[in-house]
């Protein structure tokens, strides 16, 4: 199984509610026809998201395939085609960000219809080595962070080794998601100890600050 996280930004000029009506209407039925994909799911930041100014990214996208076979038949495709065509108007293209993940399942539970999904675009602490990053962020802080009690699911995203063979450096070193059923419940479970204990524990393995973040609602256009 293959999965690919796309970060994505739109470009300057376009106002979020038509970028994320386009991307959603008219770019996501060309990829969702394409060969090859099993899985495609669209993340669209909450516009309420922007009322203290821009955010880091304002989408991430989900593309799944059974084998590196169909990936390569779905990249060749004239439906593909189409659809990168169509992103030149849409998308600043320099700002896109995409991250071949393996998925690691901390919580799980259901997603809830109409909920929110967040995602925090995770980089490892200064000086530490990816392997040891990659157990203490999977085995201690996950665990720590699925019992903050109204999260819903939680999934590790890491990036897979193979991005970074031959000394590359993948801007994230994964992606942190989290489902809740509402931007009500997430505020209700940062006063929780449980949250305090979580955040307590980031500086062991994540640089110093809030990592970037964004509150999303989904839509599932391909699979489950």
């Amino acid at each position: 199984m293959i999965k690919l996280a796309r970060l994505l930004k739109r470009k300057p000029g376009l106002a979020v509610e038509a970028f994320q009506e386009r991307w959603f209407t008219g770019h996501g039925p060309l990829v969702a026809a394409a060969p090859g994909l099993i899985g495609y799911v669209q993340a669209h930041a909450l516009v309420q998201g922007y009322r203290k100014g821009e955010l880091i990214f304002d989408a991430v996208e989900h593309l799944t395939f059974a084998s590196p076979a169909d990936l390569e038949a779905f990249r060749r495709s004239p439906e593909a085609a189409r659809a990168r065509a169509e992103e030149a108007g849409l998308l600043d293209t320099a700002r896109t960000v995409e991250l071949p993940v393996e998925v690691h399942l901390i919580k799980d539970g259901a997603i809830p219809p109409g909920g929110v999904k967040n995602i925090e675009f995770v980089t490892r602490r200064p000086g530490m080595q990816l392997g040891a990053f990659r157990d203490y962020w999977r085995q201690v802080h996950g665990p720590l962070a699925a019992r903050i009690p109204p999260i819903c699911r939680y999934e590790q995203h890491h990036t897979v080794l193979e991005a970074y063979e031959d000394g590359r450096r993948p801007a994230y070193d994964g992606l942190a998601v989290t489902w809740f059923h509402s931007t009500a419940d997430m505020k209700a479970g940062a006063q929780t100890p449980e949250y305090a204990e979580t955040r307590a524990d980031e500086p062991a393995f994540l640089p110093d600050g809030h990592l970037p973040t964004i509150i999303t609602r989904e839509h599932v256009l391909l699979g489950g």
